[in-house]
């Protein structure tokens, strides 16, 4: 007898009210299927891809997206659009984008919310882009 397969957790944050907070830790990683993914989505060969928009990670075979400065967190991922804080490349971004957070929450979601309502600033950022450290 098979088990029922479960419903994933239903999304309990809205991402069009975030800047991109995902977007901005230091080593998003890709794999040869996202570089492939990419080099569709842009008309490219993999290697064309692999080199306009990765680069080697800090970690033996680890593949990262190359970034682009952030004037919120100091550096983002490259397929940041600067303005609106969305992805650029919402239908070709890589597996480890699509299945952010993994969990039913996203934490810096729960904390800007927090501090929007604190603040009663509904579009209120917080940063981590402390050069006062």
């Amino acid at each position: 007898m098979t088990k029922p397969k479960k419903k994933p957790p239903r999304q309990s944050y809205n991402c069009l009210k975030c800047p991109g907070y995902c977007c901005t830790y230091p080593r998003i990683c890709v794999t040869q299927e996202d570089i492939a993914l990419l080099a569709e989505h842009h008309g490219l060969t993999h290697k064309q891809a692999a080199k306009k928009f990765t680069k080697d990670g800090h970690e033996p075979g680890e593949i990262i997206l190359r970034r682009q400065e952030d004037e919120h967190f100091g550096t983002a991922c490259m397929f940041l659009d600067q303005e609106s804080r969305g992805c650029t490349i919402y239908e070709g971004r890589p597996t480890i984008c699509r299945e952010f957070p993994g969990v039913r929450r996203c934490g810096y979601y729960d904390f800007l919310f927090f501090e929007r309502r604190t603040l009663e600033d509904a579009d209120h950022i917080s940063v981590t882009n402390n050069d006062w450290m």
